[in-house]
């Protein structure tokens, strides 16, 4: 027993040093990338909620899927449902793999997510990849976040948190004003323009 508490005690202390180097470290072009990355994927979050919104109404009509509006409620619930389980799961699978393969996983599954999306000929299949996107972003905001706590200096830290997760509303504001040319039936065909929506 005594053993074992000094190997973890080694163990602590050699996690408290390497995060005080870290922290020590100035801005690297890694650190720019990792901040590029990050903030992408919180744009495409903010496109994605805002367009999947305005989008919604288009799906109930024939050119589109004839969704009713409980099944319209029902891909809103698998997309929510997805992201909890992404969170929950891949914030388990990123502390035992690492932060930089299940980024690069979450953010294929989104992708994957929103072209099925996109490809969608039914309530059913539409609702799976709604599910699918959700995992995705619930797994992206696990890695997001750890990512900046565990990668950025302390220094620095709260600017780079607020400018990464503030990226979310530049998505938002490119998904209303996207909407409102994709939604328009006097450029856009019906069946086209939610498509195109979710292909963005």
């Amino acid at each position: 027993m005594g053993e074992r508490g000094e190997l973890v005690g080694r163990a602590r202390g050699a996690s408290s040093v390497i995060g005080e180097r870290l922290d020590r470290l100035g801005w690297s072009p890694f650190h720019t990338l990792l901040i590029f990355a990050l903030g992408v994927t919180w744009i495409l979050d903010g496109l994605e909620v805002t367009i999947v919104g305005s989008i919604g109404p288009a799906l109930k009509s024939a050119a589109a899927l004839s969704l009713s509006d409980a099944q319209i409620g029902a891909a809103a619930s698998a997309y929510v449902f997805g992201a909890v389980c992404g969170a929950l799961g891949f914030g388990w699978l990123t502390d035992r793999y690492g932060r930089k393969p299940m980024f690069a996983i979450t953010l294929g599954l989104y992708v994957l997510g929103v072209t099925l999306s996109a490809l969608s000929v039914d309530h059913l299949s539409f609702d799976a990849a709604r599910l699918l996107t959700g995992l995705g972003i619930g797994g992206e905001y696990a890695a997001i976040n750890s990512a900046i706590d565990e990668m950025i200096p302390a220094r620095l830290r709260g600017r780079v948190d607020l400018a990464v997760n503030g990226s979310y509303w530049l998505g938002a504001a490119m998904g209303a004003a996207g909407s409102l040319l994709l939604m328009d039936p006097a450029i856009l065909p019906a069946w086209l323009g939610w498509r195109l929506g979710f292909a963005i």
